[in-house]
């Protein structure tokens, strides 16, 4: 149990805190207020920036005239708050209305982050949504802790946002640098430079604003993922797999549980398959690997089929593996296609036939659009291959939005009757 003196004492700090003036524009737009009774979650990968775009929206609020005082900003990993207990959370609404009592008569604005930590939050949150004049916006950095209790206790009480690292326009805001219009060969020659750094160092904002410190940060990251959000928060013993799986994921274009169990195996260790899967979704759940199916119309042949892995961000294949610039572009193609509010296995997938093609975008049961990702497309064989395989698919799946994702090609053009639009990967970005 946490004192009333100790949350008190967490109101007043909020009450003095000064919240950063300059804060990065997100491409996530959320207004700070509507007209509807639910809550605001947001949820995302640790340390992708779901703070800094809470306290964005602070701001906003307080620019607007709200008072500060009507409004509660609450980070549960906050050490002052270890142990805390859903019967907490009422004493703390407790003391902050009897710090500020004429809150009760005014709508008041709730910002609670990290609040998958406290056991059945989410019957506390539908109370207050049910109860009090207020606007709750909470965040979270696990998908099950907080799906689960949406989807049950608080269904039809929440509209869910997700917040990824830095998009390319992101990055470049945080440069400093904003693109309007035509693009100069100087404009255009810095933009590719940047979006070479970017491919290559990813966006989580800490390493853009400390780039000299980027290598501890991310491996900071990586160490806080895998003991925060899997081994304390699922109580696992086997740290020294989870690692290797982090390693083999990162590495790896089409993952097999299989495989690795013999792989691992080979190694003299042995697990239970069914582990393995749970730690696949365990790093799923923190948003950390993302298994990509094969598109089939086919029900169980989809469920069966081989997982193309992708990570939340490419620093995590840059600290692994290094220089690949094809998998950081593939990589960078799929977060791009995550971000836009595309669903994963659902409204895209990779599509095998004889020949890969890296993505297909699908509109109820039909493909509306096959993406190709190639780093460098003036090998003539390499273009025949990728131009050869989205034909193919065209045929197969009766798709004519056919387009190839480069580092810096840019072209149009006719084959075998198809248009393929070459685009470099820059400019589909911005």
């Amino acid at each position: 149990m946490i004192s009333k003196a100790v949350l008190s004492q967490i109101i007043l700090d909020f009450k003095d805190f000064e919240i950063p003036e300059h804060i990065i524009q997100r491409d996530l737009k959320i207004k700070p207020n509507i007209p509807i009774k639910r809550a605001i979650t947001i949820m995302g990968p640790r340390r992708c920036g779901k703070t800094y775009y809470l306290y964005s929206i602070i701001l906003e609020l307080i620019k607007s005239g709200i008072e500060k005082e009507r409004i509660l900003y609450v980070n549960f990993e906050n050490p002052k708050l270890v142990g805390m207990e859903m019967k907490d959370l009422q004493i703390l609404m407790e003391a902050f209305f009897e710090m500020y009592p004429e809150n009760k008569e005014e709508k008041v604005w709730l910002f609670f982050d990290e609040i998958q930590n406290i056991a059945h939050w989410e019957i506390f949150v539908r109370n207050l949504i049910d109860n009090e004049k207020c606007q709750i916006f909470l965040s979270g950095s696990s998908a099950k802790l907080l799906s689960k209790e949406i989807a049950t206790s608080l269904r039809g009480r929440t509209l869910t946002y997700s917040l990824l690292p830095f998009s390319f326009p992101e990055f470049l805001r945080a440069k400093k640098s904003e693109i309007k219009g035509s693009l100069s060969s100087k404009e255009k020659n810095y933009i590719v430079k940047a979006f070479a750094e970017y491919l290559d160092c990813g966006g989580y904002p800490e390493t853009i604003f400390y780039p000299e410190e980027r290598k501890r940060i991310i491996n900071e990251i990586i160490d806080i993922t895998i003991y925060r959000d899997l081994v304390e928060r699922y109580s696992l013993r086997n740290i020294k797999v989870i690692k290797m799986l982090f390693n083999y994921l990162i590495k790896s274009k089409e993952f097999s549980i299989n495989k690795f169990y013999h792989f691992l195996q080979s190694m003299n260790i042995f697990i239970s398959r069914n582990s393995l899967y749970d730690y696949l979704e365990f790093f799923n759940e923190a948003f950390i690997f993302f298994p990509l199916k094969k598109f089939s119309f086919s029900l169980k042949k989809l469920e069966q089929s081989a997982s193309k892995i992708y990570t939340i961000d490419n620093a995590f294949i840059t600290e692994i593996i290094g220089e690949d610039k094809g998998k950081k572009l593939e990589n960078f193609v799929f977060l791009k296609l995550l971000n836009s509010g595309l669903i994963i296995n659902k409204d895209f997938f990779y599509y095998e036939d004889g020949k890969e093609v890296d993505f297909l975008i699908k509109d109820k049961n039909s493909a509306v659009m096959l993406l190709q990702v190639c780093y460098d497309i003036d090998d003539f064989n390499t273009k025949g291959r990728e131009v050869g395989s989205l034909l193919k698919a065209s045929e197969e799946l009766k798709c004519d939005n056919l387009a190839i994702i480069t580092f810096d090609y840019e072209k149009t053009e006719k084959n075998g009757g198809k248009t393929i639009n070459f685009i470099p990967a820059w400019k589909w970005d911005l």
